[in-house]
């Protein structure tokens, strides 16, 4: 059975979420890992850098990782266990301020990231 792409509730269009990636990455949009003086570390793909902020799309907050000795290894290579993460739930966009590195990711970290299931408060 063929699943939708869009569905239409109450005039809103809403995307799968599986779609919306392949979108950001058929547009050419680099995915990469940032870190910031205040908000920490996120991993999205960058819509757009001025000076020293970025825009994000389908971004996550890298809240806590475990298996990568460091944001370099965790944009070339992933998390080893992906179990001990903590990253929350992906945001449509998000404007980032005080961005001092940009690393390029892999499509081995980006799947990686991707795969951490959703970390949140109970």
């Amino acid at each position: 059975m063929n699943k939708p792409e869009v569905i239409s509730i109450d005039g809103v269009n809403y995307r799968r979420s599986d779609t919306v990636q392949s979108l950001a990455q058929n547009e050419g949009l680099d995915y990469v890992v940032i870190r910031s003086r205040d908000s920490g570390c996120h991993a999205g793909y960058l819509k757009s850098r001025n000076d020293q902020s970025v825009t994000l799309v389908q971004s996550r907050r890298l809240w806590y990782w475990d298996g990568a000795s460091s944001l370099s290894q965790l944009a070339m290579e992933g998390v080893k266990k992906p179990e001990n993460c903590k990253f929350p739930c992906e945001v449509a966009e998000i404007e980032v301020l005080g961005v001092c590195e940009i690393i390029k990711a892999t499509a081995t970290a980006r799947e990686s990231i991707n795969s951490v299931e959703t970390w949140e408060q109970k």
